[in-house]
Parts: C-alpha cells; structure tokens; sequence
C-alpha cells in the first residue's frame, strides 16, 4: 500500500501547487500600461498635450467638405460631412460647450482666425457661412464629440486645407508680448507653456488699468483658448476651470515640443464675444 499512497500524494501536492500557482497570477498586480496620448483638445479644465487638425481622417472618421475653393472676400456656404468608421455620414455628435460642432480657421500665417458653429440637416451635412477675406492657403478645422464603435464618447478633430486665388502676401507673425489689445481692453497673459509638463496659464482681462469683474459665461465658459502651432497648425482647444481663480480666466496646458505657438483667447462682456491674441515661443 506504502507505493500507492506515496504516488497519490504526490499527485495532490501537484495539484495543489498549480492551484497555489494559478491564484497567485490572478492576484498579482497587472502590468503597468504604456502611457496613453493625451487628447488633442481638453474641454472643461485642466490638461492638454499632442495637438490635432494635421489630417482629414482621425480615430476612423474622415471630413469630406464639398469644395475647398473660395473668392476672396465674399462669403460662400462651406458644407461638409463627417464619415464614420462605416463610411456613412455621421449623424450622432455631443452637445459640447452648447455646440454640436465648433469649425474654427485661420490662414497658414496664423492671421484671419475665426470660430464659428455650423448648423447639421438630418442627413449629416453641416453648412455654415464661411468668408475668406484674403488670398493664401487657409486651415479649417471641424472639432466634435461623436460616438466610437463601441459607443463611447469620443472627441475629434478633424482639418482640411482652403484656397483662396490671388497674390499672397503672408503677415508676419506678431513678436511674444505679454498684453493684448481688445474692444478697449488689455489682457495680460499670465504663465508660460512648458514642454510635456502641466502649467498654469491665466488670462486677465482689465479696462483703464482696473481688473474686469463682470466677464459673462460664453458657450458654458469663463473663455476659450485656441492653440495653433506655427509651422504644421497644429491645433489645440482648451477649456478653463469652471470658476474665475483670482480674478482670471486659468488654464491648464502642456506644449507638445519646443516653437512658436499663436493663442487665441476669446471671452465675453456687456453680451459681446472679445478676443486677444498672444504669440508665445516655448523653448
């Protein structure tokens, strides 16, 4: 009997230990996960980090614009679809900052920036009122919140190239300056952009010297700041703390490299959107 009961035994300390062994790699911890990109807008606080707007197609969805030719000047309707993963017209976007889809552009010198809020037709083409007042290459951007596959919330940004015929003449880009001027007002910014490191950056807005204390909430926010990268228009859209800090509207911000960025900062009093424009190199 001594082999029999020897084998079993040995039988069951195997079983045991894989048992032991199978729970103990349940148990442990996962392995830590490759850090994940930052998204390319940041609405409702703090942080932002890699910018968008550099293609037509992003995360499956595509833009396709029904032409990207304008006359200088006039303004023309600028129609557009967002395809998803299917190939389909996306017809499904989130109400964000009170706006189903914000479509903002500038020329490739960073000059002419506008943000406007383009109304979507049941069969998922947005239209919108668009002038270019002058000749030269302009970058549109189409940024949303929209549903993925799986049916999670997704942000995008999405861009497409204008033309606009005529003898170009690019507008120097304005040298860093800390104060801007608008609609009788100075902003003065407050902070300075670092590479892949958070920081603040506020934005204060004053009236004959004396701090402005009546700011008015535009699209659900304190103000809106826009972030263009000289060179490629790489794009940000950054949304402040819910609350005035101090006084200023606050920003959290992360600059993906070194160069020169163009902020466009927008905000509204007495019913009137305001926007100042600041150039800031990040070294």
């Amino acid at each position: 009997m001594k082999g029999p009961v020897v084998a079993g035994g040995l039988v069951l300390a195997l079983l045991l230990g894989f048992v032991i062994a199978r729970s103990t790699e349940r148990a442990a911890p996962p392995a830590a996960s490759a850090p994940t990109a930052i998204p390319s807008h940041a609405h409702g606080g703090a942080t932002a980090g890699d910018l968008g707007g550099l293609s037509l197609s992003a995360g499956g969805f595509t833009l396709a614009p029904a032409a990207t030719t304008f006359a200088a000047g006039a303004a023309q309707p600028f129609t557009f679809r967002v395809l998803g993963p299917d190939g389909k017209a996306v017809t499904r976007f989130v109400l964000n900052h009170e706006k189903l889809m914000h479509l903002v552009v500038a020329r490739h010198d960073l000059s002419g920036f506008q943000h406007l809020h383009p109304q979507m037709a049941p069969d998922g083409t947005w239209s919108v009122p668009l002038g270019l007042p002058s000749p030269g290459i302009w970058r549109i951007y189409t940024d949303f919140l929209t549903f993925d596959p799986s049916g999670a919330q997704v942000p995008v940004t999405l861009a497409v190239d204008a033309t606009v015929a005529g003898d170009y003449r690019p507008v120097p880009l304005p040298d860093p300056v800390r104060t801007a001027e608008t609609g009788g007002m100075t902003v003065a910014l407050e902070g300075t952009p670092a590479v892949n490191a958070t920081r603040p950056l506020s934005l204060r807005v004053l009236a004959s010297g004396t701090p402005v204390t009546d700011l008015e909430r535009y699209l659900g926010a304190y103000g809106h700041l826009v972030v263009l990268r000289d060179g490629d228009l790489g794009y940000l859209h950054v949304h402040p703390e819910d609350q005035l800090v101090g006084g200023a509207v606050k920003f959290w911000l992360s600059a993906p490299s070194v160069g020169r960025y163009r902020l466009y900062f927008e905000f509204q009093r007495g019913g009137q959107v305001h926007r100042a424009e600041f150039t800031v190199d990040v070294r």
